[in-house]
């Protein structure tokens, strides 16, 4: 079982017990006071005690940071709510709102931030936002449970140094390679550049837990009908699309193999100059300024569609529905979301994109620093970055299932679509579950 379908699992059946245990519980209880939740990495850190200060400074109010690794956050966080220990203001994902809306967990502060002066909807991202709207039966609309903490658009990018030894043209910003294309690339920057017959550098190097989606959605594949009733992975535009994710490894040998990814994975590959195209997202900027060699993005490569697709990140910012201090705890949240002194020291830390749109814009057009085509990040935003698919499920449980048993897949040993027909009854039946979880969350089945 994945990470993420445990955390569903225990936190599901945790809420309810948990809400009963929040009735009446603060933090603190002081007024002066509040706890703040959150996680991310010694930058993000570094960034996020310098907002609090400005906070506590402007407000009077003071502030307990509970920083954790990202591997810890959903551990801890499930901890301090079964425990009745919810901090004020604290961190979750668009996933989470409505089991946390429906269990009492979280409250509604759409009335705290259309009263800031600090908050300016219309100059944040739909997306962001939206993914914070829960009115009861659907998220994406109706009353606010969060402000987002960040939008993370999932871009593509290349090792610019390698691709010009090679003496091949750099890629277009505006015109995606073809998969055709694109491969035909990847075969000639693989080599074996000291001749001891041990290959030293690779055209890609992929996940397929958070590549899969560009190569599915550019194909024309889905994970889901629309009112997300039926899971619908097994069509021939998802099995191309998982199977070309496959044979760059088993048939092409464009990627490092398992074992090779065993010794070194991709990300320290990727980051030692010995593969050429690699995912990079905004959280990754800090500590790529530090490579040894010249990067930047691109568009996906594209399937039959013709167009690129790739996945949109957001962590959102809520207020307990037990602290004794709401409106200091929206304020916190409107501060650390919108506040434009608050996003740009954020923006210029390097931890994240603006989450106001006009500030975006401005860093987009920055090119002294690497990503020089920073625009490409706000393309996934603006024009074809998704929500990853079970965000608007009540539970992971049905996708994380897909990865469960694919390695025969990825090592070559079952076709694509010989899997995804075995897979998608056993991804409908907790898609199933998932729906009447929904309903009986709801008091509606």
């Amino acid at each position: 079982m994945t990470r993420k379908s445990t955390r569903a699992v225990g936190l599901v059946a945790s809420l309810a017990v948990a809400a009963g245990a929040l009735a009446g519980c603060g933090q603190s209880g002081d007024p002066d006071s509040l706890t703040f939740m959150f996680r991310g990495s010694p930058d993000e850190e570094a960034a996020y005690t310098e907002a609090i200060e400005a906070f506590e400074a402007e407000s009077g109010i003071e502030v307990d940071m509970i920083m954790t690794t990202a591997d810890e956050y959903a551990t801890k966080l499930r901890a301090a709510i079964v425990g009745g220990q919810i901090p004020d203001v604290f961190y979750f994902d668009p996933g989470s709102v409505e089991s946390y809306a429906n269990a009492g967990v979280i409250q509604e502060i759409t009335h705290y931030i259309e009263a800031s002066d600090v908050v300016d909807l219309d100059n944040m991202w739909d997306y962001g936002v939206d993914s914070y709207r829960y009115d009861g039966e659907q998220l994406g609309r109706g009353p606010l449970y969060a402000l987002p903490k960040d939008v993370g658009p999932f871009s593509f990018g290349y090792n610019a140094t390698m691709l010009e030894e090679a003496g091949i043209e750099l890629p277009d910003p505006d015109e995606p390679y073809t998969w055709e294309e694109w491969l035909e690339i990847l075969e000639e920057v693989t080599q074996d550049t000291d001749g001891d017959g041990k290959t030293d550098q690779w055209g890609t190097g992929l996940n397929v837990t958070w590549n899969l989606q560009a190569f599915a959605w550019s194909n024309g594949g889905e994970w889901l009908n629309e009112d997300a009733t039926q899971v619908t992975v097994d069509t021939p535009e998802f099995a191309e699309a998982l199977q070309y994710f496959s044979d760059l490894d088993t048939e092409y040998g464009v990627t490092p193999s398992i074992a090779e990814a065993q010794t070194l994975d991709t990300y320290q590959r990727w980051m030692q100059g010995q593969i050429a195209f690699f995912p990079i997202a905004p959280w990754d900027i800090p500590v790529y300024q530090d490579l040894d060699f010249e990067w930047d993005l691109m568009p996906y490569p594209v399937g039959r569609t013709g167009e690129p697709a790739s996945w949109i990140g957001t962590l959102g910012i809520g207020v307990s529905a037990a602290t004794a201090n709401p409106q200091a705890a929206a304020d916190l949240v409107a501060h650390l979301s919108a506040d434009p002194d608050t996003q740009r020291s954020l923006a210029e830390a390097g931890v994240q994109i603006p989450n106001l749109i006009d500030m975006a814009h401005e860093f987009a057009a920055d090119d002294s620093t690497p990503p020089v085509n920073k625009q490409e990040f706000l393309d996934v935003i603006e024009d074809y970055g998704r929500a990853l698919p079970p965000t608007y499920t009540y539970n992971p449980q049905w996708y994380d299932e897909l990865y469960t048993n694919i390695q025969p897949v990825l090592e070559g040993r079952k076709t694509a679509a010989d899997y995804l027909a075995e897979a998608q009854p056993r991804m409908q039946a907790f898609l199933d579950m998932a729906n009447d979880q929904s309903e009986m969350s709801r008091g509606t089945k």
